[in-house]
């Protein structure tokens, strides 16, 4: 649809100009990585890259590519500011989370740079709301230096795999335990809950096993309660990358195909518990 709400002056001199036309496509991957109330926003011209973090443990990413928007504007090299995501959830949503059949809210989002606030102009069935939402100074973001040359072990696996297992294993314990192997079991997942412990193994060659590369076995732990934020972006994904690095970091990329069949991208990044030995 077109988007009638023009912001006050050209596109040329805000910092950053995006437009869409369906606001959900934002919404819903913001949905994904809200687990802390404050996000960084980085602006390039590639896209939009939205992260969150929590005790310098787990970050999760959410990739919304220019190509997703309508118009994708960056003035600079790179454009980043913090703001306050539950906010800026609460203004995408303005007119309700479920539209009418046939209906979408477009939006139109810019921001000034340093010390501006983020504009947004959402207009749904002629009715325009116009939201001004401060920002912070970005932090310093923690860097996983997740970089396929170190990447030890990894597979790609169908989503609807994960979801069964996460509805399956005992979410009482403390810690989700992941094994990659060369050899059997290949990938097993394990917990240790209130009713004993559980595993649940995937072979190589199983009709949800899309990509196999293991180079090494290595078994891992990860606090339940850093993962649970993931199964958001779990819920909503087609695909799941199961990435680690010798050091046990570990990665969660989630393909997500939006209603439009765009392909976006989240990513959750999280520290070992602690090493096991066998």
């Amino acid at each position: 649809m077109p988007f009638s709400a023009q912001p006050p002056a050209s596109a040329e001199r805000y910092a950053l100009s995006a437009s869409l036309d369906n606001a959900r496509h934002l919404s819903s991957l913001l949905r994904a990585v809200h687990f802390q109330d404050h996000a960084t926003c980085l602006a390039t011209a590639s896209g939009l890259r939205v992260t969150v973090e929590d005790a310098k443990c787990i970050q999760a990413n959410a990739f919304i590519q220019a190509e997703i928007f309508q118009e994708f504007s960056v003035q600079e090299e790179s454009v980043m500011f913090r703001i306050s995501l539950a906010v800026l959830l609460d203004c995408l949503t303005i007119f309700g989370t479920s539209s009418l059949p046939g209906t979408s809210t477009a939006l139109r989002m810019c921001y000034n740079g340093y010390g501006y606030p983020l504009m947004l102009f959402l207009e749904e069935g002629g009715v325009v709301t116009v939201c001004k939402i401060n920002t912070q100074e970005s932090d310093e973001l923690l860097d996983f230096d997740f970089c396929s040359t170190k990447v030890v072990n990894k597979i790609i696996l169908q989503s609807e795999g994960l979801r069964e297992a996460f509805a399956e294993l005992d979410m009482t314990s403390e810690v989700l335990q992941i094994t990659m192997s060369p050899d059997k079991p290949y990938f097993r997942l394990s917990t240790f809950g209130n009713a004993g412990s559980a595993h649940l193994d995937y072979p190589k060659d199983s009709d949800l096993m899309e990509a196999f590369h293991c180079t090494q076995t290595q078994t891992n732990r990860y606090k339940i309660s850093l993962l649970k934020p993931s199964t958001k972006a779990l819920a909503l994904s087609c695909k799941v990358s199961i990435r680690t690095d010798a050091q046990g970091f570990l990665s969660l990329q989630y393909m997500i195909r939006n209603e439009d069949g765009q392909i976006c991208f989240v990513e959750y990044y999280c520290c070992p518990d602690e090493n096991i030995t066998e």
